[in-house]
């Protein structure tokens, strides 16, 4: 059984950072895509960046040049890093692995900016 866990979310100022985590527990496989969504109050959940197990990634266009995924395969864990962050950023943000037909989501953490 696969298991995700995150941290790394808070309260930050508009222009700030944060840096989120998902550490992933379990069996993982060489091929999957780990990645993060994110859901504000009254909106779908939408996709922020993904990474392929080849390090390939892909960004909503709303979060280019401004967030960069990246994963640490030996620690099964991957990171977003959040730049120039704006309150229209403001979420619960979730971890995502698929792994062939397969899909684990963790618990979500909060991001709020806000001034």
């Amino acid at each position: 059984q696969v298991q995700l866990v995150e941290s790394g979310g808070g309260l930050v100022q508009p222009g700030g950072s944060l840096r989120l985590s998902c550490a992933a527990s379990g069996s993982i496989f060489r091929l999957y895509v780990m990645g993060w969504y994110r859901q504000a109050p009254g909106k779908q959940r939408e996709l922020v960046a993904t990474i392929i197990s080849n390090g390939n990634t892909n960004y909503a266009d709303s979060v280019k040049g401004r967030f960069t995924i990246s994963r640490d395969g030996a620690k099964n864990t991957v990171y977003l890093q959040m730049n120039s962050l704006k309150p229209e950023d403001t979420a619960v943000y979730y971890c995502n692995l698929r792994i062939v037909a397969s899909e684990y989501w963790g618990q979500g953490t909060q991001v709020t900016v806000s001034s």
